[in-house]
């Protein structure tokens, strides 16, 4: 087996520590996915900046992060699926939509909902989304610009899931309580 390190400030390669740097000041510590993605300064750096992207976005911070943990339940990554589901409840989704969307289900809001569907699409088609898909997501009033900027969502999100699934970084303590099995 494979073993990945977690890199902290002080191990993590000199091209990473600004990547780092970055996320310790936007969530207090360094997520143990980004300590693992630091071991690679063009996966950490690439997340930081589309992330940063992302976030600056015209999706509020709750419809991101139900875009956030459908991805994770797609690709069925743990790891992501806890993390994610901390920060949807810290951003004020509801427990029961973030338990819908954890269990597979579309949460009930009319907004929350197309966003998760689109996700949850994009991801089984592999971006090959058909007119039905497209037309059932701007029939919730998004635009055709929220569709591609889904896409940069999906993008980072398919980093973190698919750097979980193969590094398989320690679930932190104030995360333990959103574990996820699939």
């Amino acid at each position: 087996m494979a073993d990945f390190p977690v890199h902290t400030m002080q191990s993590a390669p000199a091209r990473s520590k600004p990547a780092l740097q970055h996320l310790q000041a936007a969530f207090g510590t360094i997520p143990n996915i980004a300590g693992a993605m630091a071991t690679s300064p063009v996966l950490i750096n690439s997340l930081v900046g589309l992330f940063g992207n992302v976030h600056g976005g015209s999706f509020t911070e709750a419809q991101i992060q139900t875009v956030l943990l459908t991805d994770a339940v797609t690709n069925a990554s743990t790891w992501p699926v806890a993390f994610h589901t901390a920060l949807a409840l810290k951003n004020g989704i509801d427990e029961a939509d973030v338990r819908a969307i954890r269990e597979g289900r579309l949460p009930k809001g009319t907004k929350l909902a197309a966003l998760s569907a689109l996700a949850r699409t994009m991801i089984e088609k592999r971006g090959r989304l058909d007119d039905q898909d497209i037309d059932r997501f701007l029939g919730a009033g998004f635009g055709k610009d929220h569709i591609l900027e889904i896409v940069a969502i999906v993008a980072a999100s398919t980093i973190t899931n698919y750097t979980a699934s193969i590094a398989k970084p320690p679930l932190e303590a104030p995360f333990q309580a959103h574990a996820w099995a699939g």
